[in-house]
């Protein structure tokens, strides 16, 4: 099932949110997608609900849109445009994943960054699938188990992911 949630990253924390975050949406909306038009908005939160004072980064926004289709002209129009700002500074607009897709793809991070820093350009694609192109072809996985049975074949993967897989 989809979600009609964007999450909007690196909007700096208000001091007395004066403004409420469905008019920062629209604000950021009107500054940089002028394109896609006024949308509606039905919630609007800061997550996680309390500041932590030890965290350096801003709090993320979770915008819940009325439907699916908004949500979608949003993101493919912040995809095109490539720069998203909000007074000046680089602000993210993605896909708000459900908590089990968040876990699943969360659980790639070490094999993702081993292989990157190998050069080998990995990717997670939607929902949770590892994706790298090796010898010319692009290989994908599922899952951790599928990943070993494949570099069992191939001593040089096998020394740079062991003890990860």
């Amino acid at each position: 099932m989809k979600r009609n949630n964007i999450r909007i990253i690196g909007v700096p924390e208000q001091q007395k949110d004066e403004q409420g975050l469905e008019n920062l949406f629209e604000e950021i909306m009107s500054e940089n997608l002028p394109e896609v038009g006024k949308k509606k908005v039905t919630q609007a939160q800061r997550v996680p609900n309390k500041v932590n004072p030890k965290r350096p980064t801003p709090r993320q926004i979770i915008i819940t849109m009325a439907n699916v289709q908004d949500k979608e002209r949003i993101l493919q129009a912040a995809r095109e445009r490539r720069k998203v700002t909000y007074k000046g500074s680089p602000i993210r607009l993605s896909n708000d994943f459900s908590t089990e897709t968040h876990q699943a793809r969360k659980e790639w991070t070490e094999i993702y960054k081993v292989m990157q820093s190998k050069g080998l350009n990995p990717r997670i694609l939607y929902p949770a699938r590892l994706s790298f192109k090796l010898e010319g072809e692009i290989r994908s996985f599922t899952d951790k188990k599928r990943l070993r049975e494949f570099i069992t074949t191939k001593p040089a993967l096998q020394g740079m992911l062991k003890g990860l897989v």
